[in-house]
């Protein structure tokens, strides 16, 4: 069996750079399919295990992630103490996660009912009990509007635990990834002062775009599928919808361009008159919209292809999301789920937003080395 330091690598174009002494052990909860731990092993950061309760995020945490542990464990009923013994003893601890968005996202009714309004708790308790040097969540920027309570509880959970806390809403499309989406960053740190990083990319005339992530890809047919990627597939559109994402013009169109007859009922009511991007196309020279757990459908979103007459496929999707070509989601020789594959990418933390926060929290403590001490326990 190859050992943990042969397996974790960082990725930089073609080259593989391996990171076996990294100062910084991490765990991450709430992984899913492996965003953020992918991201944070591109900036140099050991990590040592994923949690999450799905089951089918284990394939893909795994086989992306080599040598990091999974295990299917419920957060919500897991003693903190099983989680400490999983940190790499003599090192800086990161304590890394998302937890689920759903109850917070402004797409959700009913909010504070949701299953999972209390997780953010959940991960406050744990970072009470093991207290590890860093942490990193990153969420939905409605929660801490809808979730302010939840929100402030883990915050004030953070500062009376003696860390500083640093929080900011940034935009994915400032760190390179081809996607207009916002999220809600905090760092914190028992080491000293910390900042959320900015993104590099701060010209919107240099956003990466929807051409340069997924113009290459073989061109299909709604209905189609790629026979070198199983999840190069696009969806089967219904006669009524192909006939109405063929009359949306190419590049950025909207149902708003429609003939009469193709309207849906519910459009012609005035409440119908908002969100009228929902069938629309993306446009090739823009960044993608936000990535969703529904984005292969025509109906939710402007998730259509900028020229091709069909939805986006799973692989567009996680290309927009930052994974790179090559991240498997699914077992080969097994019916392909597509609905679990889009909840995980969906749901993931970008991985190249979690390289920059990883790369951060390496600077940080660079730092508080450099100034003679690293100022924990």
């Amino acid at each position: 069996m190859m050992s943990h330091a042969t397996t974790i690598e960082r990725l930089t174009g073609d080259e593989r750079v391996y990171e076996p002494n990294s100062p910084i052990s991490a765990v991450d909860l709430f992984c899913g399919a492996g965003g953020l731990t992918h991201g944070l092993i591109w900036a140099g950061i050991r990590v040592e295990a994923g949690i999450d309760i799905d089951k089918d995020a284990e394939y893909a945490f795994r086989t992306n992630n080599p040598g990091v542990e999974f295990y299917d464990w419920d957060l919500t009923r897991t003693d903190y103490q099983e989680i400490a013994c999983l940190f790499r003893p003599g090192t800086i601890r990161l304590l890394a996660g998302c937890a689920p968005c759903q109850p917070f996202s402004k797409l959700t009714n009913g909010a504070g009912k949701h299953k999972d309004w209390d997780l953010l708790d959940h991960f406050a308790r744990i970072v009470r009990g093991i207290m590890p040097e860093l942490v990193t969540m990153e969420n939905v920027p409605e929660l801490a509007e809808r979730g302010r309570d939840v929100y402030l509880h883990f915050v004030h959970t953070l500062e009376d635990c003696g860390y500083r806390v640093a929080a900011e809403v940034v935009r994915c499309e400032e760190y390179g990834i081809p996607q207009s989406r916002r999220r809600l960053v905090l760092l914190a740190s028992r080491l000293g002062n910390i900042a959320v990083p900015k993104g590099e990319c701060r010209d919107p005339s240099h956003y990466r775009t929807v051409r340069q992530t997924i113009g290459e890809l073989r061109p299909l047919a709604a209905g189609e599928a790629d026979p070198d990627d199983p999840l190069h597939v696009a969806s089967l559109l219904s006669p009524i919808n192909l006939e109405r994402i063929r009359a949306t013009p190419r590049d950025g169109g909207t149902r708003r361009d429609w003939p009469e007859h193709l309207v849906l009922p519910c459009h012609r009511r005035p409440t119908g008159k908002t969100y009228g991007s929902i069938y629309g196309r993306m446009w090739w020279d823009k960044p993608a919209p936000t990535m969703t757990t529904l984005c292969t459908g025509i109906g939710n979103g402007r998730f259509g292809h900028p020229e091709q007459d069909r939805a986006i496929t799973l692989r567009e999707a996680a290309l927009l999301q930052s994974f790179p070509r090559s991240y498997a989601f699914w077992p080969d020789g097994k019916k392909l789920n597509r609905t679990a594959v889009a909840r995980m990418i969906g749901n993931a933390v970008p991985p190249k937003l979690a390289e920059a926060l990883g790369r951060a929290l390496l600077s940080h403590v660079a730092a508080i080395v450099e100034c003679g001490g690293t100022g924990y326990d």
